[in-house]
């Protein structure tokens, strides 16, 4: 899996950097950003899985890999803006200074507008598929990424800080802030693949169990890894007193959690047989991850 994982990322990044804006192009201050924070290490998981459910599909990674790049500009984007001193105020991302400590927070903010608004340019060099017109493609990234899934959850996020909250909204923060773009990752990929109306479904449910998880995950690896281990800041989140898994239900409850999770992703993907192997792969890769 990590051979895979790491032939895949080199794929993706290859796309990436052809796509993208060079630095020479004016003004350069703005491209040499938005590369910085595209180029920090990421691990490119959302892309990897939307090239992972187009080949369960039986479609190729040539037609999806635009949409896998988009979601990955659209990730960026976030996480630029999730680290701003207004939002979650980290130094840290991917091991390395975060965009406004680089940049200033100014540009940091237009890197991340870029980022966002790039990754529907991107979404274009599709030419859409019999199931799918590229009204739908775009609709698709929208939604994940808009008031009603991933800024509402980072939304929530901020307005629950310090409070009591319960385990309910606690699933409502996560299962919009990270699991939504990423079930919305494997959907545009099985898309690219002109996927029956049967398959994506079952990806559907397996990205929004594996994306909860992932973000279960996370949460336990805040408050048991390191910050070298982690890459960006360990026990922030305790420090914030935001809302996590841990802090609203307790360490072995989370694990409890992330291990159903887990399990139902792997039913949902039952009926794709053989097929795929490689996303079962990366759902237990995930579960059994340490940073």
């Amino acid at each position: 899996m990590k051979e895979y994982l790491a032939a895949r990322q080199k794929l993706v990044d290859e796309a990436l950097d052809r796509l993208l804006p060079k630095v020479t192009l004016k003004p350069k201050t703005i491209h040499k950003a938005m590369r910085y924070s595209i180029f920090a290490g990421g691990k490119r998981l959302r892309p990897i899985l939307s090239l992972a459910a187009a080949e369960c599909c039986g479609g190729s990674v040539e037609a999806a890999m635009p949409l896998a790049c988009a979601v990955e500009c659209v990730h960026t984007y976030s996480l630029i803006h999730d680290d701003l001193p207004c939002m979650d105020d980290d130094d840290f991302r991917r091991g390395v200074p975060t965009s406004h400590k680089v940049f200033g927070e100014g540009i940091a903010v237009l890197a991340g507008d870029a980022l966002l608004t790039f990754a529907f340019e991107l979404l274009t060099l599709a030419q859409g598929w019999p199931r799918y017109p590229i009204r739908e493609i775009v609709q698709e990234l929208a939604v994940a990424a808009g008031s009603r899934h991933l800024v509402a959850g980072q939304v929530v996020d901020l307005e629950s800080e310090g409070k009591k909250i319960s385990q309910s909204l606690l699933n409502f923060i996560h299962e919009s802030k990270t699991a939504a773009l990423l079930r919305s990752s494997i959907r545009l990929g099985a898309m690219s693949a002109n996927a029956t109306p049967a398959q994506l479904r079952n990806l559907s449910d397996f990205g929004r169990s594996l994306g909860l998880a992932f973000q279960v995950i996370d949460d336990i690896l805040d408050v048991t890894q390191t910050t070298e281990k982690l890459g960006k800041s360990a026990g922030k989140d305790i420090a914030a007193e935001k809302a996590t898994f841990p802090a609203v239900v307790g360490l072995e409850k989370s694990r409890k959690i992330a291990q159903k999770l887990t399990k139902e992703a792997r039913e949902a993907l039952r009926p794709f047989g053989k097929r795929a192997e490689l996303l079962l792969g990366m759902a237990d890769y995930l579960l059994e991850r340490d940073y």
